[in-house]
């Protein structure tokens, strides 16, 4: 939906469905959302599930989201716990990189999981818990595998005649003509093993506009279970009409066991929960499915409804009573809205369609999260204009503690920066060194705030082309285990590579709670042993400072946190390790350029600061 139903539309929902009929209702994947969620829990809490009510839960294939969902169902009576992956030929190459073993897997570790967790909430409650299993593009998948997975997924879970799982098989896309739907589904049914341990179900989608003849033929085929939604209203052109299904099954002598006698009331109540308008020329309930404008139709309709009032004969028992679908004369349209229960890889490409932001793949995850929790908390969909918003807010040009406002750099020893970093408003000249730029800047911030961080990810790219053309570069710093995403915009590459590194920096300041700087003098010493790492010693720094031995020793202390050997290893390791993953220096030139004439001495050092060798540190990174 546009706009997600909130709780008490969803429990009105609920009633008018239990109040229908229905036995079997999926309310939700409460794993995706807190909205989600949180109608289960008040379903179960509030006892609106009638004991001979089944609720339905769809769930991917991962345990994180398989185990919130048990959580979720806690204290219902019958639950179906619908798991999926998706299967499809395409899905297995581009999405997955996987092959038909790897799929697999996936689908049979999502059920071993499952198990596990049913019998131990039934040990514990007693709850009657059933299976339901979907290879999602079903209708792209070959069709000797998707049996070959739902097989393996039937023997994990221990399917048999007396406990059935079911096999749900859904037109995720509608591809082919109906009777290639039902072939498929004739082809599953004869070629199953253990089919009487299983309960083909059926969901076809809607995007040629054939779900209910898919459906209908489906089910001659051989399916004996239906999922879909009330007029068809469902995602992009619509899932299976159930109102349209179940009232042509009635035109064919069989009983669906739905209440549609008042079908109008069921529309509005529809309309008013899902903020969806079912269309005039809908089957059965749409305001013109009994009109007509023809004079002969209208006709055969007066005399209709003069029959059905003289005889009081329900309408669907009056064969010449028209029914006349709509000619919606639409496009497809390609446009990704985004709600709180999209996806990650919907708001990366709205920002990229609309903005030109090119997210890196491991910060996409981390902002799909973001704008959707905006949305679940404000229950409104979000134009792109305010996914922007956002995502600025969060991520872009941040400088809440500080900001650097000049730099410049100079090729010696690697890369010198000198810079100002603003900060309580006053100015702070740093000189540091680096590998390079970035890392320069980087060494400035972490010296000035003394704080650790290693710098993760840097990426950039370009925004728009031509003269006024825009770079945007992005930054992921972890510290202390936690990673923090900043973003910089700016007309030149450098200056956007520091806004970046300065954004992450603020988000990371401000988690870390750290408000101020440490001493200049402190910075000027901490700098001059970074840039001296390899022959300085505690006197020739005494002697650069003007300062006795033992109160530096114990300056040094007491404003970083380390002693004077510690800092100057940390300086030469940092070194050791960029030439080790920049350069094919043998290990013992290189102990001899960070200042260690032994290096035996310098692979113990380095061993035991990172657990590893230096060889087997190179072979790890380089």
């Amino acid at each position: 939906l546009v706009t997600p139903m909130q709780l008490d539309e969803k429990l009105l929902m609920f009633k008018t469905l239990v109040d229908i009929g229905f036995k079997e209702i999926e309310v939700g994947f409460p794993s995706a959302s807190d909205t989600e969620y949180e109608i289960l829990r008040t379903l179960i809490e509030g006892n609106y599930i009638p004991d001979d009510v089944t609720v339905q839960v769809l769930v991917q294939a991962r345990a994180e989201l398989i185990k919130k969902t048990f959580e979720a169902v806690k204290g219902a009576k019958n639950v179906i716990i619908h798991f999926y992956n998706s299967t499809s030929t395409l899905q297995r190459k581009v999405v997955f990189k996987k092959d038909m073993d790897g799929i697999v897997d996936i689908a049979v570790e999502g059920a071993r999981l499952i198990r596990k967790l049913t019998e131990e909430e039934v040990a514990k409650s007693g709850m009657n818990i059933r299976y339901e299993y979907s290879p999602e593009s079903f209708t792209g998948t070959e069709i000797d595998f998707s049996i070959r997975i739902c097989e393996e997924v039937m023997r994990e879970l221990g399917a048999t005649k007396e406990n059935p799982v079911i096999l749900n098989l859904p037109s995720t896309v509608e591809m082919s003509t109906p009777n290639t739907y039902a072939d498929q589904i004739e082809y599953f049914c004869k070629n199953l093993h253990n089919r009487e341990a299983a309960i083909i179900s059926i969901h076809p989608h809607n995007d040629r506009g054939t779900a209910v003849a898919s459906a209908e033929l489906a089910i001659m085929a051989g399916a004996e279970r239906v999922e879909g939604t009330l007029f068809g209203n469902g995602e992009r052109t619509g899932n299976l009409d159930l109102v349209t299904v179940a009232l042509n099954m009635f035109t064919q002598g069989v009983d669906p066991q739905l209440d549609f006698s008042n079908i109008l009331e069921i529309k509005n109540i529809y309309e008013k929960c899902t903020k969806m308008h079912v269309h005039e020329r809908q089957p059965y309930a749409g305001e013109l499915a009994f009109t007509a404008f023809s004079g002969s139709h209208q006709d055969a309709i007066r005399k209709g409804y003069d029959y059905m009032e003289n005889s009081k004969t329900p309408y669907w028992e009056v064969p010449y009573l028209p029914i006349n679908p709509a000619d919606v004369n639409r496009e497809y349209e390609p446009v990704i809205r985004i709600n709180s229960q999209s996806g990650k890889g919907g708001v990366a490409f709205v920002l990229k369609q609309n903005f030109g932001m090119d997210l890196p793949d491991k910060m996409k995850e981390e902002v799909g999260y973001l704008v959707k929790g905006v949305s679940d908390r404000r229950h409104q969909e979000l134009s792109p204009e305010a996914i922007y918003r956002i995502f600025e807010e969060h991520y872009v040009n941040l400088c809440d503690i500080f900001q650097i406002s000049e730099c410049h750099f100079e090729q010696k020893d690697g890369i010198t920066s000198r810079l100002v970093i603003e900060h309580n408003k006053e100015r702070h000249t740093i000189e540091t060194t680096g590998n390079g730029r970035l890392d320069a800047v980087s060494n400035a911030v972490k010296m000035y705030f003394g704080i650790s961080y290693e710098l993760a990810i840097y990426e950039e790219h370009a925004i728009s082309e031509g003269s006024s053309s825009k770079a945007a570069a992005y930054v992921e710093i972890i510290c202390k285990g936690k990673n923090y995403w900043g973003v910089g915009i700016d007309e030149d590459i450098i200056t956007s590579s520091i806004a970046a590194l300065v954004s992450a920096a603020n988000k990371m300041l401000k988690s870390e709670n750290i408000v101020e700087g440490r001493e200049e003098r402190i910075v000027d010493i901490i700098n001059y042993i970074q840039n001296h790492y390899a022959d300085v010693t505690l006197d020739v720094l005494a002697d650069q400072f003007n300062l006795s031995k033992p109160y530096l020793s114990k300056y040094i202390k007491e404003k970083s946190g380390m002693t004077f050997q510690d800092a100057v290893k940390k300086a030469r390791m940092k070194k050791a390790r960029t030439m080790l993953k920049e350069t094919n220096q043998t290990v013992e030139s290189i102990a001899a350029y960070v200042g260690y004439e032994n290096v035996e001495h310098f692979n113990r050092l380095f061993k035991k600061a990172y657990e590893m060798t230096p060889v087997q540190f190179r072979r790890k990174y380089q």
